[in-house]
C-alpha cells in the first residue's frame, strides 16, 4: 500500500497482479495500470500454476487480482480461491471470454467483486479498476442482465413456494384435527 501526494490529499496507489494467457491481452493490461498514477503493476502470469507460486512467496499482496478463467492449466476461479484466501483484502476482477451464468456465478461465489467480457473490456482498464476499488462492482451488461434475470427467477421461486405453503397451511391443520394423537 502506498499513497501519493495529489495536492491537498492524498491518494491511494493500489497494487495489481494479473492472471492471464494471451500475452496482448496482458500487455494491454500492463500499459494500462502503468498509466495510470493511482495503480501500480506488481506483475504478471500466464498460468494459474504461476499465479498460486507467485502468491505464495510474495510479500506484498495485491489489491487487485485481474483474472482470466480460461488458462491452460485450470480454472481462474482456483487463482481467485487462492487469492482471496490468502489476501482477505484483494478484491478479484474477472477479465473472460465466458459469459454464460455457470461461470459468472461461480466467479461471484469464489469472491469476485466483478466480471468483464473480454469482448466488452473497456479501453481503459485502469479506471475501471480504480472505480471497483472506489466501492463499485463493474459488471458487462450482457452479465449484469444474465445475473438479474437469475436473481428474479430466484425470487419467482421463492414466492411461489411461499404461497403453496400458505395454501396449504389450513388443510394440514384441517388434517391435524381429523387424526388423533396416537
Amino acid at each position: 500500500m502506498k499513497t501519493e501526494g495529489s495536492g491537498r490529499s492524498l491518494e491511494r496507489v493500489w497494487t495489481v497482479y494479473v492472471v492471464e494467457d494471451d500475452p496482448r491481452a496482458r500487455s494491454f493490461f500492463e500499459v494500462s495500470v502503468r498509466r495510470s498514477a493511482r495503480l501500480q503493476w506488481l506483475g504478471s502470469a500466464g498460468t494459474g500454476a504461476e499465479a498460486v507460486a507467485w502468491m505464495q512467496r510474495t510479500t506484498e499482496p495485491p489489491d487487485v487480482l485481474l483474472v482470466d478463467l480460461g488458462l491452460p492449466d485450470g480454472s481462474g476461479l482456483d487463482v481467485i480461491r487462492a487469492a482471496v484466501a490468502r489476501f482477505t483484502e484483494c478484491d478479484p476482477l474477472v477479465v473472460s471470454v465466458f459469459g454464460d451464468e455457470d461461470n459468472v456465478l461461480s466467479s461471484i461465489e469464489a469472491g469476485a467483486v466483478g466480471y468483464i467480457q473480454k469482448d466488452a473490456a473497456p479501453e481503459d482498464i485502469a479506471q475501471t479498476i480504480v472505480e471497483m476499488k472506489g466501492g463499485a462492482s463493474p459488471i458487462s451488461p450482457m452479465i449484469a442482465r444474465r445475473v438479474l434475470e437469475k436473481y428474479r427467477l430466484l425470487h419467482l421461486g421463492v414466492q411461489a413456494t411461499e404461497r403453496r405453503d400458505t395454501a396449504l397451511a389450513p388443510a394440514d391443520a384441517a388434517v391435524r384435527q381429523l387424526l388423533s394423537g396416537r
